[in-house]
């Protein structure tokens, strides 16, 4: 699909100890700023349990899951917004992306030293957060000056609403809001809107750094996270970073599940930031199912079946008839495409028909 989650937050806050967790990609994790330089890039495998019960029904030669790009970007300090540190590199980088997960320290550590020498996630987010927002404010006031005056001679409707886009997110940048709290009915508006690609109105998904005994429950400084996203229009999600590198090493999936029964966990930190980063770039499942191959296909909510069947291959969008549409739930119910066929359970669908999480597609077409 070709969409990135970029992992961000200040140096040593453990972005790079969690994307470790997350991938085969082994990003330097070190005890100092900027140990992670050039942006290392992840291709994350989703668990979904659907896909193995799937497997037990079918009994495929091959099993091939989702995946999710996932990007470690260069820690940030103050100033970025005016080139310090890796301040240029970093708005880059995170320009590219299309959400972010904004890891925040919330856990106490002599040996492990803080860019500002005390621990309070808030100030750390209000940090990023106002870099990001001094460089979305320098984006709009550029804009405004071009369009201003073909607004106000009132002859060119458009440049009016895009004036009128722009000053309500220079108002709300200029109070310390993120341009995510800002909304538009109209989709003239809305258009305007996603067409600035703005920092702050990528979607966000905090991401808690707590210590292993604050893992299942949290602790006092995820809650004062918690409070100050409040209105924010993001969520939140408590990560055991270190407890999850030390899973990670063990070997087996029996092994991993009894560490993870011993803290509390009914499923790891990793599992849950990975379908959450999947859900935050909003992306959904379809499944392909026989015995040659079960497989996972990503595509965006709301799709229709022409543009999901072109994930596969170009030509099924091209030449699309139609689509045979099975529900996950009545083909584990069934047990087998055929009884599905013989229940009346198979839905036949055209072009506009709207693909849901968890179908089971079969497209038929001709080039």
């Amino acid at each position: 699909m070709g969409l990135q989650c970029g992992i961000v937050g200040l140096p040593n806050v453990g972005k790079s100890t969690l994307f470790n967790c997350l991938s085969n990609a082994k990003a330097q994790s070190a005890n100092f700023p900027f140990c992670t330089i050039e942006p290392n890039v992840g291709v994350i495998t989703v668990p979904d349990e659907r896909l193995n019960v799937l497997a037990d029904l079918c009994k495929p030669q091959r099993l091939i899951p989702t995946t999710v790009e996932i990007v470690d970007i260069a820690g940030l300090v103050k100033g970025a917004s005016k080139g310090e540190g890796l301040g240029n590199k970093f708005l880059g980088n995170i320009r590219e992306t299309d959400a972010i997960l904004h890891v925040l320290r919330c856990f106490d550590n002599d040996n492990i030293t803080h860019v500002d020498g005390s621990i309070d996630p808030v100030r750390d987010k209000e940090i990023i957060d106002t870099e990001l927002q001094l460089k979305d404010l320098e984006t709009i006031e550029s804009r405004i000056t071009r369009v201003q005056k073909q607004a106000q001679t009132g002859g060119d409707k458009l440049a009016k609403v895009q004036y009128d886009v722009l000053a309500k997110y220079k108002e709300a940048l200029e109070k310390g809001l993120n341009a995510r709290t800002v909304s538009f009915d109209t989709k003239d508006e809305q258009k305007i809107a996603r067409e600035l690609f703005l920092l702050t109105a990528k979607p966000v998904l905090y991401v808690c750094n707590v210590d292993e005994a604050s893992a299942t429950t949290g602790n006092a400084y995820v809650e004062k996270v918690r409070e100050a996203i409040a209105g924010e229009n993001a969520e939140l999600l408590i990560v055991a970073a270190q407890t999850e590198s030390e899973i990670a090493e063990l070997e087996t999936y029996e092994e991993r599940q009894m560490f993870l029964e011993e803290i509390g966990l009914a499923e790891s930190g990793v599992s849950r930031l990975i379908k959450a980063a999947y859900k935050l770039l909003n992306l959904e499942t379809y499944f392909t199912a026989g015995s040659d191959e079960v497989r996972a296909w990503t595509y965006v909510k709301g799709s229709k079946a022409p543009q999901c069947a072109g994930i596969i291959h170009t030509d099924f969008e091209k030449g699309f008839i139609r689509a045979e549409v099975i529900k996950y739930d009545d083909f584990v119910a069934l047990g087998s495409e055929q009884a599905v066929k013989e229940a009346g359970k198979m839905n036949v669908e055209g072009k506009e028909y709207v693909v849901q999480d968890g179908d089971i597609m079969h497209f038929r077409f001709n080039v």
